[in-house]
């Protein structure tokens, strides 16, 4: 009981920190013709409300798809009539079609922003407790620790409560999949993550390793037998749920197949804006999507993205267990987000979201990265006038993960789990001791590197000739990073030789 009371304080810190977020300035704040990220959740819920099904996702009269188009899954779409109903019953201006476009008050902001708050009351938080609780090799301060760092984590507190969206949704339902297979609710799991993929299709960078966990547990039930069974069963959730969720869509060809052209738009490019993968890097050296078409540039993309990920997957279907299936959760996140096509910078919270989850077992490296991933997305945070709560949040987070976790003390190759590696590196260089020091180091240089390009963005003016100077090299100095992170976790999966086996208590 004394655990539960501790975890509800918990939460009303991390619910204290997403409101008083909340009170800043959102996406395009006053910025006409197209605003931000905020008109556009609240010109879905104006769209689903006011129009027909079938008119959704098709171009119109009543809805110009150059102006905040749907592009989301049928259960965003459900998650924006919910809302506009909402609305609609409190004050209808907020949803009049055509009339309501850029609409702005303190009230409707404040409805906005009660339904990002409800959204995770709901679904995010009671996921993270959950998660948290069943962390069958920790303390109890432990997982009331572990707890209290993912809800302050400030990339997502950021993006929901200052930029506005809701990552919370999808990112919860993802958790709660993850809960169920690795307790072996499999079709619960199976349910929850086909609800995170149809509210954001980005939840693609968690399918494989859900994918390859299930058939690796199947397998090892024998394909004959009980395995056989359960893969079936697996099945019939995945469908029904796909059925059920795109039933209204799949009335005519057309409809379906104009929402999958919303859904993944390759016109758009190999990435957009600036954001912190392979591509837009190399771009500041070489213009690849000037020099190569459109349909090479995929190819290519594709190519890196599975052939990085694979060796993860395959070890994951060969030999499942929920650590590893964690650790694959990151790594194949990681690979979507710096080689696939068109990745936006909040796809980093992707990443974040497994990374979080393997914070209690490795806290050195999960708060590194989560330092890094909140860092990618400083231009968009400048440029959202959320400069201050960045700061605060993040200092917080780290003030709390220092303060739990051994983050700021010497580290050792186990505590990086990065023991085996080591021992198998000194078979042939047995001088290789030094592992944990150099990697003490990158993370030094890193955090002082993130904290002046930080100061440099926002008190020097680039010069003429290079306006986009400090975004470039944001995100330049962050993929350098990622792809740092890249490594380390497919050397863990790699090298691992436990897969998640019973260990000493963590305290």
């Amino acid at each position: 009981m004394e655990n539960w009371s501790w975890m509800t304080l918990v939460v009303l810190v991390g619910l204290t920190v997403r409101w008083t977020v909340s009170l800043n300035p959102y996406s395009g704040a006053g910025k006409p013709p197209m605003f931000g990220d905020y008109e556009a959740q609240r010109h879905w819920q104006e769209i689903t409300f006011n129009l027909p099904v079938k008119e959704w996702y098709f171009n119109s009269s009543d809805n110009n798809l150059q102006y905040w188009g749907l592009d989301y899954p049928p259960l965003t779409a459900y998650h924006s009539l919910l809302c506009a109903y909402v609305a609609r019953f409190i004050n209808p201006d907020w949803v009049a079609l055509h009339t309501s476009r850029g609409y702005e008050s303190q009230e409707h902001k404040l409805f906005m922003r009660a339904t990002v708050l409800v959204a995770d009351l709901l679904i995010y938080i009671p996921a993270v407790l959950l998660y948290c609780n069943s962390l069958k090799e920790s303390s109890p301060k432990r997982k009331i620790a572990s707890a209290l760092c993912i809800l302050l984590y400030p990339g997502l507190i950021l993006i929901d409560y200052g930029h506005f969206q809701y990552n919370s949704v999808s990112l919860g339902f993802a958790l709660w999949g993850v809960l169920g297979v690795s307790c072996d609710w499999d079709l619960l799991g199976s349910l929850a993550f086909c609800l995170a993929l149809n509210y954001k299709q980005m939840e693609l960078y968690h399918s494989l390793p859900f994918f390859c966990f299930l058939l690796g547990k199947c397998y090892k039930k024998g394909l004959r037998g009980k395995g056989f069974e359960l893969l079936i069963k697996i099945a019939c959730t995945v469908v029904a749920s796909f059925l059920l969720c795109w039933l209204p869509f799949f009335t005519e060809r057309e409809h379906a197949l104009q929402v999958l052209r919303r859904l993944f738009p390759i016109d758009r490019g190999l990435f957009e804006d600036k954001v912190a993968n392979i591509w837009c890097s190399i771009n500041v050296f070489l213009k690849i999507k000037d020099i190569l078409p459109r349909h090479i540039q995929l190819a290519i993309s594709f190519c890196l993205t599975f052939l990085s990920l694979l060796p993860a997957c395959i070890k994951l279907t060969l030999q499942p267990s929920s650590k590893g299936f964690r650790f694959t959760l990151v790594s194949c996140a990681l690979s979507f987000f710096l080689f696939s096509f068109q990745v936006h910078e909040k796809s980093i919270l992707l990443v974040s979201l497994p990374v979080c989850l393997v914070l209690n077992e490795i806290p050195f490296m999960s708060t590194w990265f989560l330092l890094v991933s909140t860092f990618s997305m400083l231009p968009l945070l400048l440029k959202d006038d959320l400069l201050m709560p960045s700061v605060v949040t993040t200092m917080a987070f780290l003030v709390a993960c220092a303060t739990f976790f051994p983050v700021c003390e010497s580290i050792s190759e186990e505590q990086l789990q990065l023991k085996s590696f080591a021992v198998s590196v000194r078979r042939r260089l047995p001088g290789f001791t030094f592992l944990p020091r150099i990697i003490q180091y990158l993370f030094f240089y890193s955090v002082t590197t993130m904290a002046l390009l930080t100061v440099l963005s926002v008190t020097l003016h680039p010069p003429q000739k290079l306006p986009d100077l400090f975004p470039v090299l944001v995100c330049f100095v962050s993929c350098i990073n990622f792809m740092f992170f890249l490594v380390y976790f497919n050397i863990v999966i790699m090298w691992d030789s436990n897969n998640g086996r019973t260990r000493k208590k963590i305290n």
